[in-house]
This record gives structure tokens, sequence and C-alpha cells, in this order.
């Protein structure tokens, strides 16, 4: 078997393929692998973790919170020191019940009914990218449209004021990219390369830009109590956990959780399904031969081929044995969601990418659970709607060139991607 190694910060540069198939290689064992901790400065390091890469493991897992915790941290492999916990730790962070008093409460902004009053407003934003598109011409595709719808949604559900919304952006790109020397680093990081040091930039980055939306998350907060109004922070202010209210800094630590999932699952999906959409002309010719019937199927299919976010963590409360492996107490797991969705035991051809696929039990939002993406039904809103307006308007539009793709071992993420049109 090749040399494995998921701690291995070289192994997230390898080019796709190359990864995907150390994952095969990975699901073909009979138990699941240890990997051992990357040591890091100024973090605490434990032991290792488990690596599940098999959709039965990562589902397994998903179901049973009670086994598998998302408590104390679930969004970092090393236990985060205080100093970062307290801008980054949140709702992910946490499990019943606790977890779903205060999801309950977050849940509000993503019902059915709230969800079809902001249609028109998907696609006034659409229509208005699209615009800007034909007029600036072929670019980035990325931040052209990618970027722009999602940002809106999620700044309007929130309150967040116009003038600072570029800001926000910003801060997102670099908490998701706190290994990618564009985001954290600059030339400093480049010139250390993938090393520890480059990290320690990234995480000094990360607890600067976290340390800023919080800021401005609490600034909000204190605005909305004195004049609440029908947005989410709103609702975050006035809400009543086992009687006690949210602190400003519990609701600096939702704003960031909010402000960086309603960006990326939808921005990196979005860029993903036109590279798709460009590399299997046979597929885009039969989405546009009958764009609504056809929609629902393309984006499961885009969001298992992507999958947005590679991986979370859980820690085991118990002993525990699950598909014929015995887990301790205490031990580390990772959920590797990329891995799953290319499961030959659950999909057929799953290198392939075939909007007809049915069924498409992907877990491209997390497997099923509590924890499962609040936001996913947004999500595919946004992609149905930007998707729509695009194809219409500009049906020749192709990704060219390739993806300038995001340095990291948790954001499956697209920094850049050219697109072009005739003109």
């Amino acid at each position: 078997m090749t040399r494995i190694d998921l701690s291995d910060l070289d192994f997230w540069a390898l080019p796709r393929w190359q990864r995907e198939a150390a994952f095969a290689e990975l699901r073909e064992r009979d138990h699941p692998r240890f990997f051992p901790e990357l040591k890091l400065p100024f973090i605490k390091n434990g032991a290792g973790y488990w690596a599940l890469v098999r959709h039965a493991d990562v589902v397994g897992a998903s179901r049973n919170p009670e086994v598998f915790s998302s408590e104390p941290c679930s969004n970092s492999i090393a236990d985060l020191p205080p100093y970062l916990a307290r801008y980054f730790g949140s709702m992910i962070n946490m499990d019943d019940p606790r977890h779903a008093k205060i999801r309950r409460i977050v849940s509000r902004a993503f019902t059915p009914r709230v969800l079809a009053k902001l249609e028109e407003d998907l696609q006034r934003s659409a229509t208005r990218i699209v615009d800007d598109l034909l007029r600036d011409g072929p670019g980035d595709f990325v931040t052209q449209v990618a970027a722009r719808l999602p940002l809106q949604v999620i700044c309007d559900m929130m309150g967040i004021p116009e003038h600072v919304r570029p800001t926000v952006y910003e801060r997102t790109n670099v908490i998701l990219g706190l290994g990618d020397p564009e985001y954290t680093g600059g030339r400093e990081f480049a010139k250390s390369g993938v090393t520890r040091t480059g990290i320690l930039y990234g995480l000094t980055a990360g607890l600067a830009a976290g340390y800023e939306l919080n800021h401005l998350a609490m600034k909000l907060a204190r605005r909305r109590r004195r004049e609440p109004g029908d947005d989410l922070v709103s609702a975050l202010v006035t809400a009543n956990i086992d009687g006690e209210s949210l602190t400003d800094q519990e609701i600096g630590s939702f704003f960031i959780l909010l402000v960086v999932a309603g960006n990326e699952t939808t921005r990196n999906a979005m860029s993903h399904g036109l590279k798709l959409l460009t590399d299997n002309p046979d597929q885009r010719e039969l989405l546009l031969s009958d764009f609504d019937a056809r929609i629902p199927g393309a984006i499961e299919e885009i969001l298992r081929m992507s999958t947005p976010v590679i991986q979370f963590r859980r820690t085991l409360t118990r002993d525990h044995e699950m598909n014929g492996h015995h887990y301790r107490a205490g031990d580390k797991v990772l959920l590797f969601y990329n891995s799953a969705n290319r499961d030959a035991e659950v999909f057929a051809d799953p290198d392939t990418f075939d909007i007809t696929r049915s069924p498409n039990p992907h877990v491209g939002f997390g497997g099923p659970g509590p924890h499962f993406c609040m936001g996913a039904n947004l999500a595919r809103r946004e992609m149905t709607v930007m998707f729509r307006e695009l194809f219409t308007r500009v049906p020749e539009i192709r990704a060219t060139g390739r993806p300038d793709r995001l340095y990291s071992n948790f954001i499956n993420g697209i920094k850049h991607l050219q697109c072009t049109w005739p003109r």
C-alpha cells in the first residue's frame, strides 16, 4: 500500500486525483486507520485520530451523537486553547440538550416559510450578479459570481450593514484558509513553505480575523438589544436558553459560524459545479435540455462530487464497537465526508459525474443526525436560482484552465476559477 499520512501537510497539496486514490486505498482496509496528530506550537495536541472513510462509518457515527460527541471540539483535530475556542467554539461544538435548544432558535431563519419569502430577493440578486458579469466580461467566476449571492443572503439575514460586508467576506476567507498563504501569510508564509511555521502564521491570522468578526457581532448585538429587528442577530439576543440569555461573546461565536458556513458551502459548490459541467459536456447538455427537471439531481451530484466540507471531528464518550472495530473512551475520530461520498459500496461508478444518479445519499451537508446542516435547503435554493439565471442568459459559459484550489484539510475550496463564453 502507498504511504498515506492524512496528517502530513504535504498530502493536502497533492493533486486531487492522488488524494482520491489514497482515500480509495483506505476504504479497502478491514478497519479504520489511526494517524498521529501533527504537532503544532501553542496547541494541545493529542495522540491522534481514527480516520472514518467509509460511508457506513460516517453515517453510523453521525447518527450516534451520545457516543460520538461534538464536544469539546468538532472543527479542529486538536483541542483548541481557550483564546481560540472563545471565537470559534459555538453550536457545532455542542451536544444536546443545549445544542438542540440553540439550534431551534437559529433554525427559525431557515424555515420553508422564511425561505419562500427570500425567493424574490434571491432572484433580484442573481439578476444583478449576471448583469454585472455580462457588463464586465469573462474573469474570475468565484469573485464575480459564486461568492456574491451567498454573502448577500447571509448578511441580509443577519442584518449586517452594507459597508462592512467586504470585510466579512475577507475575514471569512482567512478563517477558512488557515493553511493557505494567499489568505493568511503572504510572502513570509510562502517562503516558509508548507511547514509548522506556516501554520502558525495561519493561526495568528485566523485569530485576528475571528477577533474582528467577533467584535463586529458584539457591536451588532448591543444595538439589537436596544433596537430589536426581524433579523437573526435580534433572534439570538432575545433568546432564552435554560433561563439565561446568550452573552455577547456567545453571539459573536455564532455570528462567525453562520457567516462562514453561510458563505463557504454554496460558494464552493457553485464553483465546483461550473467546473464539473464544463468537464462533462454530456451532463451539461442533459441539464440544459430540461433545466427545471434536472437541476435538483444536478445539485445533489455537485454536492456529492465536491463535498465542500472535507471532515469534522468527534470524540468518543465511552468504549464502543462499530462495524467490527473497537473504540475507547476519549478516542478522536475524523469523519471524512469526501471519502464517504466516493464509497463504491454505496455509489455505483463513484468517480463519474451523473446528474441522474438516484438515490444519492451523499453526506455533502454532513451525516444524518442533530448536526446535519440547517442551511442545506437555503444552499440548494441559492444554487438553483443562480444556475438558472446564469445558464438562461449566458448558456455558453465555461470554466477555463485549472482551478486555484484552497490549501486546506478542512474545506474543499476553490479560490479562483477563470470563466469565459463567446461574445
